[in-house]
């Protein structure tokens, strides 16, 4: 039975409202009404701390031939760019974990990376070779990381996308459990996830959480997620922006989620993206390094969070492997510079998820008469709601949506900040800004929040052109 993504999220509220803010609107093909309605008493999941992360090649690990450590407790402009984008977890895999011409890390390396995870404040997932891999060692390696930085770790993953060198689940979870079987005997305790297939195999995160209550090594559902599908297909970038930004990817989230969801939540378990961008093979061209992708995972990283996942980790870095190569990653969240790191547009979406992620999910329904491809979504803590709109329509026949709010706190003022690019052109890559500042390469940003007048008690409203998103901060005095 296919899963209603989070029904009990999508109530009706006690909600109406309706109003304008002060924010000239982008050029649009129309105007439409949208009434937002919150529930603030049916919340639901609790987003986890570390929910927003990201995932990295584990030959970024390695030192260079310099004897440099990407990842290391001294490259400050690092650390400031995790702290300023608020990411908290760090999952360390991809293909080169599994790359039998590669090393793995060795102690130095290991060290390095739980030192930089200690400055930054970040959880680790840390993949262990299974793949002409030792298990002795790799039991080696799980010791010595939990003697020494068991603060900081978060998972061990054996192996990574296991479904390409084993032609069935079967023969996989025998060697996978060869391994967990070994390395357990010599550290007791030792806490697991699992499988972390390509996307297209996450029955086999049903199976391995099915086995999670014979096999108490299991302690994380992880699956991979690429829903554009592969970046070597796309002929059309224009074409593949709009696919990212069309409603048809929320029917692709369920469809995809029912796969393996089920069987995580029947058998207790946490499950997280561990590994997820746009498009597969580095990214595509002109769609995953552009303003539409940063619309684009706000919203997805919003859509795993209402239907309970424990985390999403977008992969990233200066290049990535596909296959047996390594490729200029598109999709990635900032590239190196000699000043520090250049944010892309996913980054910016990153950031701006971490402002407003903060407490329970909130039940959101929509009065949307002209069918504007909008979405909205909400979370509560103590006297405050933050509301997440992102209108996902964009030129040259994008609406501009007057956004009617009420959140349901008497005495309530609010504040908002907005994802812009001018001209609302979701084909920009380099003009994209969050409360009208960019992030510089040393990780500076001056973003600011506006005020929302309130036209009634405990409601607001909110002018949202094509092309836009809006965190909107409502606090009970």
């Amino acid at each position: 039975m296919m899963i209603q993504r989070c029904a009990f999220y999508r109530w009706s509220c006690l909600i109406l409202v309706s109003c304008l803010l002060g924010f000239a609107p982008l050029s649009g093909f129309g105007q439409s009404q949208v009434t937002v309605t919150l529930h603030s008493s049916a919340t639901g999941p609790k987003i986890a701390p570390d929910f927003l992360g990201l995932s990295f090649e584990m030959q970024r690990v390695l030192a260079d031939t310099n004897g440099y450590h990407f990842f290391s407790p001294t490259n400050a402009a690092l650390i400031a760019t995790f702290k300023t984008l608020g990411i908290h977890n760090l999952r360390v895999g991809g293909n080169t974990a599994d790359r039998p011409t590669l090393p793995v890390p060795s102690r130095a390396d290991i060290d390095s990376l739980f030192g930089f995870a200690k400055a930054a404040n970040v959880k680790v997932i840390y993949t262990l070779r299974l793949n002409h891999g030792d298990p002795d060692a790799d039991a080696d390696t799980v010791n010595h990381i939990r003697r020494h930085y068991s603060r900081q770790l978060d998972y061990f993953a054996i192996g990574n996308e296991p479904n390409v060198y084993f032609t069935n689940y079967a023969s996989y979870f025998a060697e996978w459990k060869r391994f967990a079987d070994r390395i357990s005997a010599r550290s007791w305790g030792v806490k697991f996830s699992g499988p972390g297939v390509s996307p297209g195999h996450q029955i086999w995160t049903a199976e391995l959480a099915n086995r999670a209550v014979r096999s108490p090594h299991v302690k994380l559902a992880t699956q991979h997620d690429y829903p554009g599908g592969d970046a070597r297909k796309v002929k059309d970038p224009a074409a593949a922006r709009d696919k990212i930004l069309s409603p048809a990817m929320d029917e692709h989230y369920a469809k995809f989620a029912n796969d393996f969801v089920p069987a995580v939540f029947s058998n207790h378990l946490p499950y997280r993206l561990e590994e997820a961008n746009s498009f597969y093979d580095g990214g595509a061209v002109d769609v995953s390094d552009t303003y539409a992708s940063a619309l684009w995972a706000l919203d997805y990283l919003w859509w795993w969070a209402q239907d309970g996942a424990s985390g999403v980790n977008f992969h990233t870095g200066d290049t990535v492997a596909a296959r047996e190569e390594n490729k200029p990653c598109r999709y990635a969240t900032f590239w190196t510079t000699p000043h520090g790191y250049d944010i892309h547009p996913i980054g910016y979406a990153e950031k701006m998820f971490s402002l407003g992620a903060e407490g329970r999910i909130t039940p959101v329904s929509m009065t949307n008469l002209d069918d504007v491809n909008v979405v909205a979504y909400a979370v509560s803590s103590r006297k405050k709601v933050c509301v997440t709109f992102i209108n996902r329509e964009y030129a040259p026949n994008g609406r501009t949506v007057d956004m009617t709010i009420y959140a349901g706190l008497k005495n309530s003022t609010a504040k908002v900040i907005f994802l812009t690019e001018p001209g609302g052109d979701v084909s920009s890559k380099n003009l994209v800004s969050l409360g009208a500042s960019q992030i510089d390469d040393s990780a500076e940003w001056h973003g600011k929040w506006t005020p929302v007048t309130r036209t009634l008690q405990g409601r607001f409203a909110l002018r949202l052109p094509p092309a836009t998103a809006a965190l909107v901060e409502i606090t009970a005095k």
